[in-house]
């Protein structure tokens, strides 16, 4: 599997829309910035046809340092979920 960067990505949407590769990068920048701004509000975003992305707590739990084996406490903390549509996945397979 490979990996697309985003200069890569911002090429094909340069070429399937016809504008400015710049003009692509701005587009990413501005997505990638909205999706951060709804999700610091507390906010879910869902994106029709992509997918639901939202913030989900994660409760403090006990875990093993892989090291030494000892058991440490990890503190509760926040993790970006994204949950992919119907029609994605359905795309995809």
């Amino acid at each position: 599997m490979e990996s697309v960067k985003k200069t890569q990505f911002a090429q094909w949407i340069a070429d399937k829309m016809n504008i400015p590769r710049k003009q692509a990068h701005e587009f990413i920048d501005s997505f990638v910035a909205g999706v951060t701004d709804v999700l610091k509000k507390g906010n879910k975003l869902n994106v029709s046809g992509l997918g639901i992305f939202k913030v989900a707590d994660r409760p403090a739990r006990m875990g093993r340092n892989p090291r030494t084996g000892e058991a440490i406490q990890i503190k509760a903390s926040k993790k970006v979920r994204f949950t992919s549509s119907k029609v994605l996945k359905e795309s995809v397979l």
